[in-house]
């Protein structure tokens, strides 16, 4: 057994654990941490089948991005642990039906696709880069659908954030524009109010005089 072999079994091992421990963990933070273990080895092992573009992505995307917006959100959440159970041995029978199935076919394409797949990769596209091939292959022939996809994307990016700015009620937001539109006599309301009386003058008895 070769040095990549031997890597490619502890890589696969540790991502074994890790998922595990993604779905068995109690706390969500720890939850949240073994699933970044687990996209980074599986990066590593699309570093050993020679596809560093998918790598390099799982890293920046995933790992980068996207699973740290879900710590901060998980930490951030007000979760209470204590007591919850979540139903786990309730929901087992089926998780292991479903496990299984995707096992079976799983195993189902290594035995019958991969065997008529060389192993060796032909000799003159030993010093192509892959990530060089796969960017001109998709911002030329598929660049229609790159762009349409990145469309997409701004639209759900800006969908979310309308959907998150609505307007509530205990929200003291001002509109601008009524700002704009208002009025001097909208902001001044002059009141009429009757004139005020002058005190009476101070009757100054006799033996007030006297004193």
């Amino acid at each position: 057994m070769d040095y990549q072999t031997g890597f490619f079994y502890l890589f696969s091992a540790v991502l074994l654990f890790a998922a595990y421990r993604v779905v068995t963990a109690r706390n969500p933070v720890h939850a949240v941490l073994y699933l970044m273990l687990s996209f980074s080895q599986a990066a590593a092992l699309w570093l050993i089948l020679k596809a560093e573009f998918l790598g390099l992505t799982l890293v920046l995307v995933y790992l980068g991005a996207v699973m740290v917006l879900f710590l901060f959100v998980v930490m951030m959440l007000d979760i209470k642990l204590d007591g919850d159970r979540w139903g786990f041995w309730q929901n087992f029978p089926l998780a292991a039906a479903l496990g299984g199935i995707v096992a079976a076919e799983i195993i189902a394409v290594l035995w019958v696709g991969f065997p008529a797949i060389s192993a060796q990769a032909p000799a003159a596209a030993a010093d192509v880069s892959n990530t060089k091939a796969l960017g001109i292959l998709l911002y030329t022939e598929y660049l229609y659908a790159v762009e349409v996809a990145a469309v997409i994307l701004l639209v759900a990016m800006v969908t979310a954030i309308a959907l998150t700015l609505r307007q509530r009620k205990d929200s003291k937001a001002i509109d601008p524009s009524l700002q704009v539109r208002v009025r001097a006599a909208d902001r001044l309301v002059v009141v009429p109010l009757a004139a005020t009386q002058q005190a009476a003058p101070a009757v100054v008895t006799a033996e007030e005089g006297k004193a």
